[in-house]
């Protein structure tokens, strides 16, 4: 029987057996974390070698195991306690890996941006994936209505902000002979926002063009707080408060246009203001809420630690930052300044530049003077660390949003842990980007 995103099966949501292959992928120059004595072997045999973080050569970007595991089980507890459904967004990671361990960990689907990341999925056997965006390619829109009527277990959600979306989609559904329906939501946004309707009076004129559209099912409502707030000051978190209790508004204006075979969804939530979307649409009768933070997995030395709903409150425990780059140490040209080996193809700097932490086997540089001030291509500027990071030091640096880390690096090493004096690569995160 066709299913809906809310009620899809209870099956594990991806294929573990596609997952669990990477391990014999085998490994070559194409992946720059890793040294040469591990090509010509699979993850698998390489792994079972036991190799050290003394044994991979800088640039590096790591996660750590023990960190990923506290965020997964941080998340996943938050989000039964309120009482909502979570579909982390997979653009974050594009790691199957990572993508299974939050299915199992209770995650209810997979939060994607576009269509070649939803391929990505789909090759690994996802089966509820709710595309964070309009879908208008024809040619795409053929494949999705191919892949719906080929398997009936698999369930697709998107956005559509305007009705010019709906008659185009509509449209290039028909002309590939869509068996199945596309669930939509009508995307709300805001003044100086990213996508979506400019205004409840517009979304509901939207949702009508929907319900006259025989291709497409409206299934809900909508959207994402975070492009019109960057921060948790009082006015931010009061325009993030003032959007979603639009949202709920027009959710209530739909509530007898939805179909009766499923809950309507109302979606919204990246990683900074959850708790807010929780305080303010959980509590709307006979919904299905699904938040789509992405971030929390990773988490962060920077954006995230100083926005986290969890360091305001709103948990018991923060998450931790499971993302360190390493770098090494190769000119001081001056006293006060340092050239280290990673840069801006290695690290994210988008949201803040990379902190220096520590130096292997040496000195602690949190609390210093010590900061990096800038990055180019393949380089980081090391400032005011002196001598306690000489020639050929190898520091440890936290990094700032994971969105934009985790695409530079195919294949990122996973350590037992960061703080070891030895830290152990006990895995191998593969990325699709």
């Amino acid at each position: 029987m066709e299913q809906t995103f809310v009620r899809s099966g209870t099956g594990p949501g991806i294929d573990g057996a596609a997952v669990a292959a990477l391990a014999d992928e085998p490994l070559d120059w194409r992946f720059k974390a890793l040294p040469a004595d591990a090509w010509g072997r699979t993850v698998r045999e390489w792994l079972a070698t036991g190799p050290t973080l003394g044994g991979l050569g800088t640039p590096l970007l790591t996660l750590d195991a023990a960190a990923l595991d506290h965020n997964l089980r941080t998340m996943a507890d938050w989000c039964a306690k309120a009482g909502v459904a979570l579909a982390p967004h997979g653009k974050t990671t594009m790691a199957p890996a990572l993508w299974q361990a939050q299915l199992d960990a209770g995650s209810h689907g997979i939060t994607l941006a576009n269509l070649p990341q939803v391929r990505v999925a789909r090759a690994f056997g996802v089966r509820r994936i709710l595309l964070a965006n309009t879908l208008l390619d024809p040619a795409g829109l053929g494949w999705l209505a191919a892949e719906l009527a080929a398997d009936p277990e698999f369930a697709f959600v998107s956005w559509v902000d305007s009705t010019e979306s709906v008659r185009l989609m509509d449209e290039a559904l028909r002309a590939a002979g869509a068996e199945r329906p596309v669930e939509v939501l009508v995307e709300l946004g805001g003044p100086g926002g990213r996508t979506g309707a400019r205004g409840v009076d517009a979304a509901v004129e939207i949702a009508a063009a929907v319900l006259r559209a025989p291709a497409l099912r409206l299934a809900g409502v909508g959207g994402y707080e975070g492009a019109l707030a960057h921060d948790a000051t009082a006015d931010g978190l009061a325009t993030v408060r003032g959007y979603l209790k639009a949202l709920a508004e027009l959710h209530g204006r739909l509530t007898r246009a939805y179909p009766d075979d499923a809950p309507p969804i109302v979606s919204a939530g990246g990683s900074a203001y959850f708790d807010l979307v929780v305080e303010e649409l959980a509590g709307l009768p006979d919904t299905f809420t699904v938040l789509r933070s992405g971030a929390y997995l990773a988490h962060d030395d920077g954006f995230y630690r100083g926005i986290s709903p969890l360091v305001r409150g709103a948990g018991d425990a923060p998450f931790r930052s499971a993302l360190h780059g390493w770098a090494r140490v190769v000119s001081r040209p001056e006293p006060q300044l340092a050239l280290l080996d990673a840069g801006k193809r290695d690290l994210p700097f988008d949201e803040g530049l990379p902190e220096p932490q520590r130096v292997r086997g040496g000195a602690e540089l949190t609390g210093t003077a010590a900061r990096i001030t800038a990055l180019n291509d393949q380089h980081a500027f090391l400032r005011d660390a002196g001598d306690l990071a000489p020639v050929g030091a190898v520091l440890r640096l936290g990094v700032s949003h994971p969105c934009t880390a985790f695409d530079k690096w195919t294949m990122i090493p996973v350590l037992d842990s960061a703080d070891a004096p030895e830290p152990r690569v006990t895995g191998l995160v593969r990325t699709f980007f």
